[in-house]
C-alpha cells in the first residue's frame, strides 16, 4: 500500500483495501495457487480443517492437508475438496515429524501453513525442520499456534524462513516470542516483525520488517473464540497462494476475518458465533471489499 508510511498505522478500511487490489485470480486450480496445511494432532484435527477450508473460501485453487495418521482418513472425508497426507504420530496422537511425507507437496505449494492443531514441542520442531528441508525457493510459510511456541529457540528454522515468513500470534504467543517481554498489543506486531524478519498479524495490527504498520478497522471480541485463529491463518494463506505478497495477503486476511466477525456479530450476536461460521462469510466479504 503506497501510503503506508513506516511507523504510522494505516487503517484497513474498505477504501484503503480497494486502493490495494489483490492480484487477478482466474484460471485453473493450479493457476489460482496451492496451499499446504500441516498440523492436526489426533485431539485437534479440526484446526487443520478450519485453516484449509478458509484458504479455499478466499480463492485458493488447490488444498492439501497433512495430519496425524489416525485422523487423516476422517479428515479426508470431512474435506473432500482436499488431498490428505498421513503424518507419523506418537502413541497418544501427537505428530512426530514429516520426513519424506511432504516432499512432493512442498515442491509445488505456493503457501505452507504449519501449526494448526499441533500439540507437542519436539514433534512440532521436527515438522518445521522437515518443512524447511523440502521447501521450494519461493514458497511463503505461515506459522501459527504451536509452531510459534518453538520458533523462538529454533535458530536454523528462523534463518531459513526469514524474509518469506508470516506469523499470526495471539497475545500469549507474542509475549513468548518476545522472550517474555510484556508490551502493548499494538506494539507486539512491529517488534516481532523486526526481530523475526516476518510479516506479523497480532490482535488486528499488521506489521512488516521494514517498519510499515496497518490496523484493522473492524472486528468484535467474538473473534476471540476457539478456531478463529485457524480461520485467519487459512485466509492469509489462500491469498498468498493467489499471488499477493506477504504484507498484502496478511492485511487483506485480517480485514476479511474481522469483517466476517462483524457480519456474524450483527446477525448472531457479538459473542457466541462459531469459528466455522466465519468460513461461509469470507467469500461474501471478499466480494464486498473488492467492489468499486
Amino acid at each position: 500500500m503506497s501510503d503506508a508510511a513506516a511507523g504510522s498505522p494505516v487503517p484497513l478500511t474498505p477504501a484503503a483495501l480497494r486502493g490495494w487490489p489483490l492480484p487477478d485470480r482466474t484460471g485453473s486450480k493450479d493457476e489460482r495457487g496451492g496451499v499446504l496445511v500441516v498440523g492436526g494432532a489426533r485431539r485437534t484435527p479440526g484446526a487443520v480443517l478450519l485453516c484449509g477450508v478458509a484458504a479455499l473460501r478466499v480463492g485458493a485453487g488447490r488444498l492439501t492437508l497433512a495430519a496425524a495418521g489416525s485422523v487423516a482418513p476422517t479428515l479426508a472425508v470431512a474435506v473432500p475438496e482436499a488431498g490428505v497426507l498421513s503424518l507419523p504420530e506418537s502413541a497418544d496422537g501427537s505428530v512426530r515429524g514429516a520426513a519424506g511425507v511432504l516432499d512432493d507437496e512442498l515442491a509445488r505449494a505456493d503457501a505452507v501453513v504449519v501449526g494448526p492443531g499441533l500439540d507437542e514441542p519436539d514433534g512440532t520442531l521436527a515438522v518445521l525442520e522437515d518443512v524447511c528441508a523440502g521447501l521450494g525457493d519461493d514458497t511463503v510459510v505461515l506459522l501459527d499456534a504451536f509452531a510459534l511456541g518453538v520458533l523462538r529457540d529454533a535458530r536454523a528454522v528462523r534463518d531459513t524462513l526469514a524474509g518469506r515468513l508470516v506469523l499470526t500470534p495471539n497475545t500469549t504467543e507474542a509475549t513468548h516470542l518476545l522472550g517474555g517481554e510484556d508490551v502493548p498489543a499494538d506494539r507486539a506486531a512491529p517488534l516481532l516483525a523486526e526481530r523475526y524478519g516476518a510479516v506479523v498479524a497480532c490482535t488486528g495490527t499488521v506489521a512488516d520488517a521494514d517498519g510499515h504498520v496497518w490496523a484493522s478497522a473492524s472486528g468484535y471480541s467474538g473473534l476471540g473464540t476457539s478456531g478463529s485463529g485457524d480461520v485467519l491463518a487459512g485466509a492469509v494463506a489462500g491469498l498468498l497462494a493467489g499471488g499477493a505478497d506477504a504484507a498484502q495477503a496478511t492485511c487483506w486476511g485480517v480485514a476479511l476475518h474481522a469483517t466476517a466477525g462483524d457480519r456474524l456479530a450483527a446477525r448472531v450476536g457479538p459473542l457466541g458465533y462459531l469459528a466455522r461460521e466465519l468460513l461461509t462469510e469470507l467469500p461474501r466479504v471478499l466480494v464486498e471489499l473488492q467492489a468499486r
